[in-house]
């Protein structure tokens, strides 16, 4: 096995984007440190993806536990919120506030400890329209406030920022990532609810990369 002495930190979720960007770190020789985050979600179901995901890859996830935060995001978010209603389609309830930014800020304190100068996280092209902390303005941005706060030669990417969620599937599936561990859903049924946005999204990005769906759906 491939030793290496350049390190990363993987912001880990439990969906398909990270799980992809984890597996393609690794085939760029990257030693990988991932963190998985509990910010009080309701689809607690993403933690125990993403240390599914972090078992394929001989290695362990680190879980951060932020629940309290839920007291923060609970007025707007339905992914903390079970009173807010969750659509099909986007709506502004399924973003939670600078959710990215507080993720990698704790990335950028674990880089630092671990003496890695790399951060990757899953953000790509679908996601930029609807969501700011996923534009690559953003975290060109954040990279320049990380090195400003450490004096480290931080680094700050979204390897498919330019990509669209079906053409990461697609890259994903020539990783060989098992796709079919990896949760979307905003809920924490048995299976995918199958109606939420995340949901539909996901059939969407399996249909059009023409790749067969191992996932369980409710509806």
């Amino acid at each position: 096995m491939m030793t290496t002495n350049k390190k990363c930190v993987v912001v880990l979720s439990g969906g398909p984007d990270s799980a992809i960007v984890a597996y393609w770190a690794k085939n760029q020789g990257y030693q990988i440190y991932p963190l998985t985050f509990k910010y009080g979600q309701i689809a607690v179901k993403e933690t125990l993806a993403a240390q599914k995901i972090a078992e394929t890859l001989d290695i362990n996830t680190k879980i951060v536990d932020l629940s309290s935060l839920k007291d923060i995001f609970n007025q707007t978010s339905a992914l903390v919120n079970r009173d807010i209603p969750l659509t099909s389609e986007f709506t502004s309830p399924v973003i939670v506030p600078f959710r990215n930014a507080i993720f990698l800020s704790v990335a950028v304190a674990y880089a630092i400890t671990i003496g890695a100068d790399k951060i990757f996280y899953g953000a790509h092209g679908s996601d930029e329209q609807f969501y700011p902390d996923c534009r690559r303005e953003f975290y060109e941005a954040f990279e320049k406030a990380s090195q400003l706060g450490t004096d480290q030669n931080i680094s700050i990417c979204a390897p498919y920022n330019n990509k669209k969620k079906f053409e990461l599937f697609k890259i994903g599936a020539e990783l060989q990532v098992p796709l079919e561990l990896t949760w979307s859903c905003y809920l924490d049924l048995e299976k995918h609810c199958g109606l939420c946005e995340a949901c539909v999204n996901r059939k969407k990005a399996f249909c059009e990369a023409n790749i067969d769906d191992p996932t369980k759906y409710e509806n």
